[in-house]
């Protein structure tokens, strides 16, 4: 007898290619395959009524559901479901519930839409002039501040000559995407008026728009210089705000432009300070980003422009974002592409030290964990370095 050995299937597509490889025909690949991987999913605060319907209906199918001790005698208000089986189980409990009261026929609407998502082939982000493919490879976005007082690069691009000359650099080193910005992010950072915020993107995103055929995004939060940036030639808005101003969805759905809603907590100014503390910390952000994309939907923007971003070092401690990062793949509840920023930041200084400009090998390491964990999308400064980390960890992904 040859030697036994474990298959690890991560993703849908790998449990197909083992059942092909055997020989399954595909009416039995279209069976089995759901049975190949594990989900595990929360349903937060529920009636012990519901609970242990939930648990009996799991337990029926061969799975099971995590409950609080004293769920059975209802001896608690309400408690947590962790719902843990394949997604054939999951698929069918939500057959299961559909028709039954207290809520359920809400939550097998839900379990349905969140199976859906999770088992999306593929992902395309659309602007009002492409579609972008998310499947190919990871996507480089660069940076590319205008602004006097960036954390790492302020001043340096300020000139808008210098500016233009970095963009067409960027494209060159591999950049997909050039993310321009003209307002400061860093912790502490003081606001600049739109007037001002105009004055520093406009000019350098009408330039590279004539000049490059890779899509531009600009990073604001205001849906006036969002506006301008659009006419003069952007794709994308990266809105730290996640809508913050009321205008910015209108702007962004009349251009039908590609929008990026991010997680943080507080301002730029006022985000470091304070209370940093998290109840739940990917459930918090998780429900934060949900929120927006409901949000941007209801003002019309359609779903498929939308990205989300979990705000690496806005409103984080360095434990936070270490953990995010491990963790970013709870984030594909959403069904979203997922962009992460973690580009010479603080708290990659405080493992390798050194200015931001020498966090270079601590920035390749967390663009591969991110990537590994499921970022669509990496916004760096280091562009032809990134490239190639990106390039090789996408080569290990699709081995």
């Amino acid at each position: 007898m040859k030697k036994l050995r474990i298959v690890e299937i991560q993703d849908i597509s790998e449990a197909n290619e083992a059942l092909r490889k055997i020989g399954v025909d595909p009416y039995g690949i279209a069976a089995m395959a759901p049975k190949m991987r594990q989900l595990n999913i929360l349903l937060e605060k529920q009636s012990c009524k519901v609970a242990n319907i939930l648990k009996q209906e799991m337990l029926s199918l061969g799975a099971d559901a995590a409950v609080a001790r004293g769920s059975v005698a209802c001896a608690v208000e309400a408690t947590d479901v962790l719902l843990i089986g394949t997604q054939k189980q999951i698929r069918a409990l939500a057959g299961k519930i559909e028709k039954q009261p207290f809520g359920l026929a809400a939550a097998a609407r839900e379990l349905t839409a969140l199976l859906e998502r999770i088992c999306t082939p593929g992902l395309v982000w659309k602007t009002a002039r492409r579609a972008i493919d998310l499947e190919e490879k990871t996507l480089i976005m660069g940076v590319l501040n205008v602004t006097p007082d960036s954390f790492s690069d302020g001043n340096r691009y300020l000139n808008r000559e210098k500016a233009v000359e970095r963009g067409l650099r960027m494209a060159e080193e591999g950049a997909d995407i050039i993310d321009i910005g003209g307002e400061s992010t860093r912790p502490g950072a003081k606001p600049v008026t739109a007037r001002e915020e105009i004055a520093r993107v406009a000019p350098v995103v009408e330039t590279l728009a004539a000049k490059l055929n890779i899509p531009l995004s600009v990073d604001t939060a205001k849906a006036a210089v969002a506006g301008q940036a659009l006419a003069a030639g952007a794709e994308i808005i990266n809105d730290v705000s996640a809508l913050g101003d009321g205008k910015m969805a209108s702007v962004i759905r009349d251009a039908q432009a590609a929008l990026v809603l991010m997680h943080r907590r507080g301002t730029p100014r006022t985000m470091q300070t304070g209370d940093l503390a998290y109840d739940d910390l990917l459930g918090e952000i998780t429900a934060y980003l949900d929120k927006a994309c409901r949000k941007a939907e209801a003002a019309g923007i359609s779903r498929d422009h939308l990205a989300v971003d979990p705000g690496i070092g806005f409103g984080k401690t360095y434990d936070d974002n270490c953990r995010l990062i491990r963790k970013l793949g709870e984030l594909k509840t959403l069904g979203l592409p997922l962009l992460v920023g973690t580009s010479r930041k603080a708290f990659i200084g405080r493992v390798t030290g050194g200015a931001p400009s020498e966090r270079l090998e601590g920035t390749a390491a967390t663009v591969v964990a991110a990537v590994l964990n499921g970022a669509r999308i990496v916004r760096v400064h280091d562009v032809a370095e990134m490239r190639k980390v990106a390039d090789m960890t996408d080569a290990i992904l699709r081995a």
